[in-house]
């Protein structure tokens, strides 16, 4: 994987003139780079500047560090969430969300419906209850009034004091929306007093999509997980992916056998250890849809690994023993071990999808966190 990126980011920004063959094969250095992050295209940049969700910045944040590094690989239960805002531009209590970019082969996990809660309205009544009934319903007609219209997802008591966002469990009609768009109706949210009798004024209101600030717009949140899985490993002890101290082979007597390198020459060969990888996404010309990271530092693993090979090369078993075979040419055409990655952890990227929706999407494998003989 890194170092199909290193040769990617070789091609993708040459820096002496080339044939014409070049601008092809960048084309497909690019094409390759997008595989790896699941695209096939790369998504236009919005036409206007928007400002991503406060909670997609949040969670991008808590998930990873300032590279895109994965924190804490069992933050998230999946490995993308979506976010979709309403497309209903409507001040009534019913909403609209659009998810025809949720692919087929994505798993639904969670999906949860963010309403902001606005301050209640001055009133000269008085308050006889300090709560308000909350109720969110999957529309199942377009007359939401008629028998069988609708059905309940969820309801809760929500203070009539106070603003902040208000969450609601809405798994179950995603569900159905995924597996039939056509039956997408939305849903409606009704608020009624703590009695359920009905509140003319309500006197709780949430943010709609029209008349209100994007910050605080109403928002569905889609947590999936595309079965896309590498093979990294729990990441406790690697938060913020230090270099690695350069390794030096381990202090042993070389055996004086035919054919192999003089002690003064593996000396002077480089020992396996990491080296760092910078990948700029603005240098790749993503920086227009990629919020966060800029870029990171995937490394790469680079230098020999000369026998014998000691602990601190972290060799297998069977690099130790293709060493020795190596050393001792009893077979030919057998090379002595690599130098490899033996750890490597996932990144997160923020970005805005073609329906400018902002997605966080975790990619396993993307970072070398230390290098070995193998």
């Amino acid at each position: 994987m890194l170092g199909t990126i290193l040769l990617l980011l070789a091609l993708a920004k040459p820096t002496c003139p080339s044939p014409a063959g070049a601008g092809n094969r960048r084309a497909e250095a690019l094409k390759r780079l997008l595989e790896v992050f699941g695209m096939e295209d790369p998504p236009p940049p919005p036409a206007h500047f928007k400002q991503p969700p406060q909670y997609m910045v949040d969670l991008f944040n808590t998930v990873a560090n300032a590279d895109g590094v994965t924190k804490n690989p069992d933050i998230l239960e999946g490995n993308t969430v979506r976010s979709f805002l309403d497309k209903t531009h409507s001040e009534k209590m019913r909403f609209l969300f659009i998810l025809s970019s949720v692919a087929k082969n994505e798993k639904i996990l969670t999906a949860e419906l963010h309403l902001f809660r606005l301050w209640p309205r001055v009133t000269d009544r008085p308050q006889r209850h300090h709560f308000c009934q909350v109720t969110i319903y999957q529309v199942l007609q377009g007359q939401v009034d008629a028998p069988g219209a609708k059905k309940l997802l969820a309801a809760r008591l929500v203070p009539l004091q106070g603003s902040g966002w208000e969450v609601f469990a809405i798994t179950e009609a995603v569900r159905d929306w995924t597996e039939d768009e056509h039956s997408n109706q939305g849903l409606l949210v009704t608020v009624q007093g703590v009695d359920g009798s009905p509140l003319d004024p309500p006197p709780l209101q949430f943010a709609s999509s029209m008349d209100h600030h994007d910050s605080k717009k109403p928002m569905l949140v889609l947590f999936t997980d595309d079965g896309r899985r590498g093979a990294s490993l729990p990441m406790a002890d690697f938060p913020d992916v230090q270099p690695q101290a350069p390794v030096v082979p381990a202090e042993m007597p070389v055996p004086r056998l035919s054919g192999l390198r003089s002690t003064r020459s593996l000396d002077r060969l480089q020992p396996c250890q990491k080296h760092p990888l910078s990948v700029d996404f603005e240098e790749i010309g993503w920086s227009g849809w990629i919020i966060s990271p800029r870029g990171y530092n995937a490394y790469h693993c680079k230098g020999s690994c000369p026998f014998p090979l000691g602990e601190n090369m972290r060799p297998t078993n069977h690099a130790t023993v293709q060493s020795i075979i190596n050393a001792l040419k009893l077979s030919e055409g057998v090379s002595s071990p690599c130098c490899v990655p033996d750890k490597l952890y996932s990144i997160n990227l923020l970005y805005f999808d073609d329906d400018e929706n902002v997605v966080l999407k975790q990619y396993d494998d993307m970072v070398a966190g230390s290098c070995g003989c193998h």
